[in-house]
């Protein structure tokens, strides 16, 4: 009786195991709308990993462009890959890239698409207006996706008739090396999408971690004050940029200080996330503009994009 008991409780959970299994949404074509930096990264390790992705942008000339970042990225990597077998290596980088197709009409592609991956500029109006307009075109079952890195999920999602089917899916720069990904899950993301893009993160060969729609989710929620705190640091006169940067790598492990990975994630960026969450939370010291930054970005120097910022690129 206690052997009939057993087999039946494995054969119930079984089932279980099964049915919870086939209720997940597997993304075979993804379609990727950005391809600046971070849509090109998330269009080639998606394509590396054995999807079909479509790559959107306004115009041919950036995605051209955008294909022949791609390109010399992979061939990178599988020189890593494949150091023995040079034709190994050609034949990945060819069927990787025959694995994306581009176009500058979102409308056309996403009837066909299981996964939409928004990697835009980070501005919410011009992202709730991509995605209402897709949500018209786009197939009941499929996804959407932000890879904001700051804006709340909830307030993206809530320009979609798709709630449900919506999360954030954020990457990290360089998408092809970086391994983290964080999935958001909003209050009103279902249970099949958020475990449909953990799945999907692990087959892009990525660590997800979850977290729920807070400002910053969990790295840049505890990244970005840092770096802010760093700069009144130098604001004050407490100390040089040189030094913080020098005790946080030897004291604090840090393979970069606070100011160098200022110019390396963007001047422009850091401040977008800071005054965001300003405006949200006046209050919170950690969140307070700063003067110097505000300066260094009026004036365009950005980081390592424009060769300037809180250190001088060469």
């Amino acid at each position: 009786m206690a052997f009939v008991t057993r087999q039946f409780v494995r054969s119930v959970s079984s089932s279980s195991a099964a049915s919870a299994s086939a209720k997940k949404i597997t993304f075979k074509h993804v379609t990727v709308i950005g391809a600046g930096l971070m849509g090109s990264g998330i269009a080639q390790v998606a394509a590396a990993t054995g999807h079909k992705v479509a790559l959107v942008d306004l115009t041919e000339d950036i995605l051209a462009k955008s294909k022949k970042r791609i390109e010399e990225s992979l061939r990178k990597v599988a020189k890593k890959k494949f150091a023995d077998n040079p034709e190994a290596a050609d034949e990945f980088v060819e069927k990787t890239l025959s694995s994306i197709s581009t176009s500058t009409d979102a409308a056309s592609v996403v009837h066909s698409t299981d996964l939409v991956v928004e990697a835009i500029a980070e501005n919410l109006k011009v992202k709730n207006e991509l995605f209402a307009r897709l949500d018209k075109f786009a197939a009941e079952h499929t996804v959407f996706a932000s890879n904001t890195s700051s804006l709340q999920i909830t307030g993206i999602a809530n320009a979609t008739t798709r709630q449900d089917r919506f999360a954030g899916l954020h990457f990290f720069n360089p998408v092809p090396i970086m391994k983290l990904v964080e999935v958001i899950k909003t209050p009103m993301t279902s249970q099949k999408t958020f475990e449909s893009l953990m799945d999907f993160s692990k087959a892009l060969g990525k660590h997800p971690v979850a977290c729920k729609d807070t400002p910053g989710f969990i790295v840049n929620r505890l990244l970005v004050p840092y770096l802010s705190e760093a700069i009144r640091l130098y604001e004050r006169g407490d100390a040089s940029k040189e030094d913080i940067d020098i005790a946080m790598k030897l004291g604090a492990g840090y393979p970069m200080g606070p100011f160098e990975l200022t110019d390396y994630v963007g001047l422009d960026t850091t401040k977008f996330i800071l005054d965001g969450w300003h405006e949200m939370d006046v209050q919170n010291p950690l969140f307070q503009p700063s003067p110097i930054l505000n300066k260094l970005v009026a004036e365009n120097k950005l980081g390592k994009k424009t060769g300037e910022g809180f250190y001088k690129y060469k």
